[in-house]
């Protein structure tokens, strides 16, 4: 069992499959950005070794993430590789949706559970200007397949831009009245890349949640109060989804955080907004045996700090938010 100084049991895993990515939102990443050849990222079998080493320490739920993890080559095989893990119980991927009317049946029949899909706005030009390329029509295709082939609950994450997308919160959290997704609004984290633009025009959760009623009415805690992952939910009366509100900034959730995450160039990051990682690609690669990197990982989670430093203007500086996954 991976267990942390504070006592906390590590059991999900994020697996970054790639920085490479089809968009470049403006939160998340500079348009020219340059991407690492795919040498420098984990190949299929050291991603699977690895998965298996985190398994055998109780790592059980795993995340895959990116950059855009459906641009990466072979990834329905990838995730019926980790599917398939002795000890791994739960599969799931954060996505664009770009890709997923082509990859959602696939991707549910390699043993891939449930997605969550990226949709900061309904308006196709707002979403073309926050993504850069991207195209509103396509990611709503992606919802439904994703929906068709049983990936459910679908989740649909939307982050706040002040001057970009804060009028559209109340139309994204109507889409919960009608379909059985949860629509969960994320504060805006600061990284490299865009940081000016992450610490300038956050919007909190209480200005998102005040829109949402002034609008749809008073919105009801679900799940007894108790956080669903990362997200506090609530529910719009007769609603057949929920409201999530993922407040990392304002209201960090730190003292539950079970997770750990791998990002692509095989880096073992204890928390998303603190820099210090731990370098298991290359000892694998120089061939240390398997219970060497078992310990490496052990020792690197006792060292998982208690949550990030933003409140005293510590801002993590070494990726940008493609290159962790978030």
């Amino acid at each position: 069992m991976a267990i942390d100084r504070f006592g906390r049991k590590i059991t999900y895993l994020r697996i970054s499959l790639t920085d490479h990515c089809n968009l470049r939102c403006v939160y998340c990443m500079p348009e020219d950005m340059t991407f690492r050849p795919s040498a420098e990222l984990m190949q299929d079998d050291e991603i699977f070794m690895l998965t298996r080493l985190f398994a055998s320490l109780g790592f059980n739920k795993v995340r895959l993430t990116g950059g855009e993890p459906t641009v990466r080559a072979n990834i329905a095989g990838i995730v019926r590789g980790i599917a398939s893990t002795e000890g791994i119980k739960s599969v799931s991927m954060t996505t664009n949706g770009v890709l997923l009317s082509k990859l959602a049946q696939p991707l549910a029949e390699a043993g891939l559970q449930r997605v969550n899909i990226s949709l900061d706005t309904l308006d196709p030009g707002k979403f073309h200007r926050l993504t850069r390329w991207g195209k509103i029509q396509d990611v709503w295709n992606g919802i439904l397949a994703a929906e068709r082939a049983g990936l459910t609950p679908i989740k649909l994450n939307a982050v706040l831009v002040r001057g970009y997308n804060e009028e559209d919160v109340v139309e994204l959290a109507r889409l919960t009245i009608t379909h059985p997704w949860q629509v969960r609004f994320i504060e805006m984290m600061p990284f490299a890349g865009a940081t000016d633009l992450q610490t300038s025009q956050i919007i909190t959760m209480s200005e998102i949640q005040e829109r949402i009623e002034d609008t749809l009415g008073d919105l009801e805690p679900a799940h007894d109060g108790k956080l669903d992952g990362e997200a506090r939910v609530f529910h719009i009366r007769g609603a057949k989804g929920d409201v999530g509100f993922i407040s990392s900034v304002t209201a960090p959730f730190c003292s539950s955080c079970n997770r750990a995450r791998l990002t692509s160039d095989g880096r073992l990051r204890l928390c998303l907004l603190r820099e210090k990682e731990v370098d298991l690609l290359t000892p694998l690669r120089a061939g240390a045996t398997l219970e060497h990197l078992r310990q490496i990982i052990i020792d690197g989670v006792w060292e998982k700090p208690w949550g990030h430093g933003l409140a005293d203007g510590i801002i993590p500086l070494n990726r940008v938010m493609s290159e962790i996954g978030g």
